[in-house]
C-alpha cells in the first residue's frame, strides 16, 4: 500500500473535525444605556423637586378612606355605568340609522353625529344646564309638566350630556364593527330566510364584537376621567367632594393628588376587565390566547429557574 492509499485510509478512518464553534457577541446598544440614565435622572430630578415643596403628604393617607371620598367614588362609578349605557345603547341605533338605505334616518344619524362630535364636552354640560334661562317649563302635554329648573338636576344633566355625547362616539364604533363583517355573512343570512334584524343580532354583531370591545373599553376609561368635568355642573362626585375637602382642610394640592390616585386605581381596574373581555371575543380568531398577566408572571418565575443554555 502506498503511501498516499494509507493517507486515505486513515482520512476515511478518522472523522472529520468540525467546524469551530462559533461564539455569538451580542450586538452593545449604548444608546438604550444612555437612555436609561437619563430617563432615570429625569425622575430622581422630578422626585426630588416635590420633596422641595410644602406639600403635607400626611393629609393624602388621611382623607384617602374619608366618607365623602368613598361617596365620589361611587357616584363617579354609578355615573360612568349610566352614561355609558345611554352611549352604547344610542350608539347601536344610530349606527344601524348611518348603515340605512333611508336617505332620512342616515342624515339624521349624520347630522348627530356631526354636531356632538364637533362640540365639546363642557360646552354641551352648560347647555343643558343653563337652558331653564330659556325654557321656564318644560311641557310634556298630559305627560309631564314642570318647571325646568325642578326637571333638570345635576344628575340629569351630566347624565344626558356625558352619555349623549358618548354616543357619537360610539356610534361610529359601531358602525365600524358592522361594516368589518363580510357581506357573504348577511347573504347568507337572508338566503336562509332571515329577517334583517335576527340577521343583525344572530350573525352580524357578534363577529363585529371583536371590532367593537377594544375601542369601547377605551371609551369607558375615558369615560371614568371624563367625568370629573361634571363637577362644573354642581353634581358631587369624586372630583367634587375632594375640591370641597381640599378647600376646608387648607390642603387642595394633596386632594388633587389624593383624586388623582383614585382615578389611577379605578382606571387599572377597568384596564385589567378590558383585557379579559377582549381576550373572551378573541376566540376563534387568534390560534393562540394572549396570556393574562398571572401567566406571564408564573411564565417569567420559570425562566429564571432555569439554567442559561435552555438546558435542564
Amino acid at each position: 500500500m502506498t503511501d498516499i492509499d494509507k493517507t486515505a485510509a486513515g482520512a476515511q478512518g478518522t472523522p472529520a473535525a468540525g467546524p469551530e464553534g462559533l461564539r455569538a457577541i451580542p450586538v452593545r446598544h449604548y444608546g438604550r444605556y444612555v437612555s436609561a440614565v437619563i430617563a432615570i435622572a429625569i425622575l430622581f430630578a422630578i422626585i426630588y423637586a416635590f420633596g422641595q415643596g410644602k406639600i403635607n403628604w400626611h393629609a393624602i393617607p388621611d382623607y384617602f378612606f374619608d366618607h365623602r371620598i368613598m361617596q365620589g367614588v361611587g357616584k363617579t362609578l354609578l355615573l360612568t355605568v349610566l352614561s355609558m349605557v345611554i352611549g352604547i345603547v344610542g350608539g347601536i341605533v344610530l349606527a344601524v340609522m348611518r348603515l340605512s338605505k333611508n336617505p332620512v334616518t342616515s342624515s339624521i344619524a349624520w347630522f348627530y353625529i356631526w354636531f356632538f362630535r364637533g362640540t365639546p364636552v363642557l360646552v354641551q354640560l352648560f347647555l343643558w344646564f343653563n337652558l331653564g334661562l330659556v325654557f321656564e317649563y318644560i311641557n310634556l302635554g298630559p305627560i309631564y309638566k314642570n318647571y325646568w329648573s325642578d326637571f333638570m338636576t345635576p344628575l340629569l344633566t351630566a347624565l344626558l350630556g356625558l352619555g349623549l355625547n358618548e354616543a357619537a362616539y360610539m356610534a361610529e364604533i359601531c358602525r365600524a364593527g358592522l361594516l368589518a363583517v363580510d357581506e357573504g355573512q348577511t347573504e347568507a343570512a337572508h338566503a336562509l330566510g332571515m329577517s334583517h334584524g335576527k340577521t343583525l343580532r344572530r350573525i352580524v354583531i357578534p363577529q363585529a364584537m371583536r371590532v367593537i370591545v377594544p375601542p369601547t373599553g377605551n371609551e369607558v376609561i375615558n369615560m371614568l376621567k371624563t367625568t370629573s368635568l361634571v363637577a362644573a355642573v354642581q353634581y358631587p362626585e369624586l372630583f367634587r367632594f375632594a375640591q370641597d375637602i381640599g378647600q376646608n382642610s387648607g390642603a387642595p394640592v394633596e386632594m388633587y393628588f389624593l383624586a388623582a390616585a383614585w382615578y389611577l386605581i379605578m382606571t387599572s381596574v377597568l384596564s385589567v376587565g378590558q383585557f379579559y373581555i377582549e381576550r373572551y371575543y378573541a376566540r376563534g380568531s387568534s390560534r393562540q390566547l394572549p396570556a393574562t398577566p398571572w401567566q406571564k408572571v408564573r411564565a417569567n418565575m420559570l425562566s429564571l429557574g432555569r439554567p442559561k443554555g435552555g438546558m435542564a
